[in-house]
């Protein structure tokens, strides 16, 4: 997966669910303010922050976004779980939310205390920065 040189602005304004698609911009500059970083449009449907190599065991590399999201239909999905230190204590206090393995996914922005959403992010692009560095 890369950027795609896709317009992050156009990427969104294609958003029909208004509520989504303003969400989305709410991450957006959540996540720039935390990472400094631009966004781009990764592959059909994720907006990523800055990128960093995955190397797996068996030696194959991978470029990742060192934070990404995605405004799907039925949810925001965050990729932020990464088993940062405070992670469980920091999702019991977020709100409404459900999580996948790296995946956080929130219905809307209005569900979740965007304080602690904040953390969230902030910890994760830490970690995966820190280890990476």
């Amino acid at each position: 997966m890369d950027p795609t040189g896709k317009n992050v602005s156009n990427f969104l304004e294609s958003i029909e669910n208004e509520v989504r698609k303003k969400d989305g911009h709410f991450i957006i500059d959540m996540m720039h303010r935390i990472t400094k970083l631009e966004p781009a449009v990764w592959g059909p449907s994720i907006i990523g922050f800055g990128h960093y190599l995955q190397v797996y065991e068996s030696g194959h590399q991978k470029k990742l976004p060192l934070l990404a999201f995605s405004p799907r239909k039925q949810h925001l999905v965050l990729y932020v779980l990464n088993n940062f230190k405070g992670e469980q204590k920091l999702l019991s206090k977020l709100g409404k939310h459900k999580r996948g393995n790296i995946c956080l996914y929130i219905n809307k922005i209005a569900d979740v205390d965007t304080s602690v959403l904040e953390k969230i992010i902030t910890y994760s692009y830490e970690k995966v920065k820190k280890k990476n560095d």
